[in-house]
């Protein structure tokens, strides 16, 4: 996987969402080198990883969504060997959290952005979105997939303050580090469609921070309310204004809560 570091002290790893490459963290990663020994990746099929090697999401594990992200962990493990705290927006948030579920010595620290255990609605988890919407982008995906990753991020930050601002930037970076592999984007919206991490939750031991927009229309604050509830020793933000990149459209803010919760 392609990695960026920078900065010095406390190691601390940021992993993006469906979609995007690590790039989307620039400004984040600029604003805590002073703090923290600060990792941005690729994620196996995105960005400056495509075409590293044949192993992508969902390779040689079909279209189980659970071993899908098992196998994102499984590399994540070997490429980062020291104990370090885990950052993961959106999809990246559920990697991160199977990740501190599976080795909690590995993940000393848990930051969870507009994320949540279960993207898809079910008849016990109306927080969700409707399978048929995400059923829809799969469909799509496979006509154009270009169209319909720029349909899925004024998804993300519909309603947000400063939305037009961030639509432009988002779309500017979409494909700055080349396009995605199309193996990667079809077995990432699968995990968004199936996966279901809510057994995860209690057995979280690590310090987390949870971070929600409070306008999110794809993983509804109430998503992160329910989490902050369920892992033990954790806590909720929720950003005033932001939609689904609150560390995008609201940097200081977020930027506040990071470092005071992992200097505790």
């Amino acid at each position: 996987m392609h990695v960026e570091s920078v900065g010095s002290g406390a190691p601390l790893l940021l992993i993006h969402g469906w979609g995007m490459h690590g790039g989307v963290w620039s400004e984040v990663a600029q604003k805590l080198v002073a703090d923290f020994r600060v990792h941005s990746i690729d994620l196996p099929g995105y960005g400056y990883s495509v075409g590293r090697d044949s192993s992508r999401l969902g390779d040689d594990v079909g279209m189980n969504p659970d071993l899908q992200i098992d196998a994102i962990v499984d590399r994540l493990a070997v490429q980062f060997s020291e104990p370090l705290s885990v950052c993961g927006w959106s999809l990246g948030g559920q990697i991160a959290l199977r990740w501190a579920a599976r080795e909690p010595d590995k993940v000393r620290r848990l930051i969870l952005v507009a994320s949540t255990p279960c993207f898809a609605e079910r008849e016990d988890w109306s927080f969700g979105m409707e399978k048929i919407i995400l059923e829809k982008f799969a469909v799509e995906l496979e006509q154009n997939h270009a169209a319909t990753l720029r349909r899925f991020i004024s998804l993300q930050l519909r309603g947000s303050e400063n939305e037009r601002e961030l639509l432009a930037l988002l779309r500017e970076r979409l494909f700055s580090r080349g396009e995605p592999d199309m193996q990667a984007l079809r077995a990432g919206l699968n995990v968004l469609r199936d996966a279901d991490l809510r057994g995860e939750l209690s057995g979280i031991t690590q310090p987390t921070l949870v971070v929600a927009g409070e306008r999110d229309k794809l993983t509804l604050p109430q998503a992160s309310h329910y989490m902050a509830q369920a892992i033990p020793a954790s806590r909720l933000v929720e950003v005033k204004g932001a939609a689904h990149a609150p560390f995008l459209s609201h940097p200081d803010n977020f930027i506040e809560q990071v470092k005071s919760f992992l200097h505790e």
